[in-house]
């Protein structure tokens, strides 16, 4: 019974060191990854609506400076001393502001600069589409392998269960060695029962973010390139982060939304022309007269009273003006924050993988002893359990910790507002923020800009 117990001597070391399964040439990279959730995401669908709802907002600021040119149809019956007249009349009226002291251009500037807070706005929602591709690929590999580990340890502990049932069979060790033997196989299916729902569970979040279930995943790339210390990191945030952008936009909207508002209490000067055509019918006489006019006419406005409501907007405006550099800082220190995070993040990893691996070295010496001792009767079979599930445990830490050290880096690059398709140079076509806004900045009426902007949005895969 020693000499069989000599051949499993060190199954478990054996078996936990066993390369994972070989991967197809198809196997999934974390760029393919990165590339479904990119395609996948209806997120990022919803917000370029957003963006081009934003677009539109500024084309029709831009409206405002040009003529509203309307037809206007009237008919009128008047009776009198009993005689009726009736009047029908068509007219085409033309109107255009000729001066408001700057309101319209504030209006547009505004306009523009929501335009740009948007726009850096759907680089967030895509910073953030791309790390949760990141996540759900190492959560899927992360629990795969724990999977694999957890299979294994099934299958070495049943083979300890089995060399203890057959040394109590023989006398060497009694019931109660079985028992601990019995109950430290359950607990490993049960962990490995665990192990499989989180399977599941990472599976169906990977799923949601690329629109297909994992098939084989390739190992994660190298490490991606890092600044050399945290202040170049939060140097870089706050260059590039987009939520830092779009605080500065809205800033800046906000400042010119007092001046726009101040612009209010300012005249306005409007120009009209129209042309008329004129019917009139009268019952007593039974004639009809055509008559044609045209008209010209200049007006120049302004509100001396407003009850209060214009100082109202200004004082207003400039709350929200107030609000929004409030915004400006505070996102800034939480993207500092995040950035700090995200570095402390990288360390602790780095520190717990160095000292798993420690433990694993030991680990894996204790248990061979613990092994060696046992056979020689100067170890229980709980001993050389608690063994193996000291070295089982380790292993699975590394994991984890593996896992961490992947996504922390991929988290900072994110704080450093880089985690873009750009940036990474995942080589597929990106939206372009810019071509719907150029398509329709002019306002687009005629037939050539039309079919212009019906070209963009085909392009864009909204047709």
């Amino acid at each position: 019974m020693r000499k069989s117990l000599k051949a499993l001597r060190s199954p478990l070391t054996a078996a936990l060191l066993a390369a994972l399964t070989a991967l197809p040439a198809s196997a999934q990279t974390l760029a393919d990854t990165m590339v479904a959730a990119y395609r996948y995401s209806a997120l990022l669908e919803q917000n370029r609506a957003v963006l081009r709802a934003a677009d539109e907002d500024a084309a029709a600021a831009l409206a405002e400076l040009r003529p509203i040119i309307q037809w206007v149809a009237e008919h009128t019956y008047n009776y009198s001393d009993g005689l009726d007249t009736q009047t029908t009349g068509i007219a085409l009226q033309a109107q255009i502001t000729l001066y408001d002291w700057g309101r319209n251009a504030f209006a547009i500037d505004i306009a523009k600069e929501t335009v740009l807070a948007t726009r850096a706005a759907l680089v967030g929602i895509e910073q953030d589409v791309l790390l949760g591709a990141v996540q759900a690929y190492l959560d899927v590999r992360s629990a795969t392998e724990q999977v694999e580990l957890q299979t294994n340890s099934v299958r070495v502990i049943g083979q300890e269960q089995q060399a203890a049932t057959d040394r109590f069979d023989v006398g060497e060790i009694t019931q109660t060695d079985v028992a601990q033997a019995d109950a430290a196989l359950a607990e490993a299916r049960a962990n490995l029962s665990a192990a499989e729902g989180d399977l599941e569970i990472a599976r169906e979040a990977y799923h949601t973010s690329t629109g297909a279930y994992p098939s084989a995943l390739a190992a994660p790339p190298p490490l991606p390139s890092l600044p050399a210390n945290l202040d170049a990191a939060r140097g870089v945030a706050q260059r590039t982060h987009p939520a830092i952008t779009q605080a500065r936009r809205q800033t800046s909207a906000s400042e010119l939304a007092v001046g726009a508002a101040a612009a209010e209490r300012s005249p306005n000067l409007t120009g009209t022309l129209g042309i008329e055509r004129q019917r009139s019918n009268a019952n007593a006489t039974l004639s009809t007269e055509y008559a044609t006019q045209g008209s010209a006419s200049i007006q120049m406005s302004q509100t001396l009273y407003s009850g209060g409501r214009l100082p109202a907007q200004h004082r207003r405006a400039m709350a929200n003006r107030d609000s929004a550099r409030a915004v400006l800082l505070n996102t800034s220190r939480q993207v500092n924050a995040a950035v700090a995070n995200a570095w402390a993040s990288i360390d602790v990893a780095q520190a717990q993988i160095v000292s798993i691996d420690e433990q694993i070295v030991a680990a894996e010496q204790a248990y061979n002893g613990v092994r060696e001792e046992a056979t020689l009767g100067a170890r229980t079979t709980l001993d050389v359990l608690e063994a193996e599930q000291s070295l089982i445990a380790a292993r699975a830490s590394k994991i984890t910790a593996e896992a961490n050290l992947q996504l922390a880096h991929y988290q900072l690059l994110a704080a450093m507002g880089l985690l873009t398709v750009e940036n990474l140079r995942l080589g597929i076509p990106t939206y372009d923020p810019s071509a719907y806004y150029n398509a329709v900045q002019d306002a687009p009426y005629t037939s050539r800009q039309g079919k212009s902007l019906d070209r963009v949005l085909r392009a864009i895969g909204q047709e």
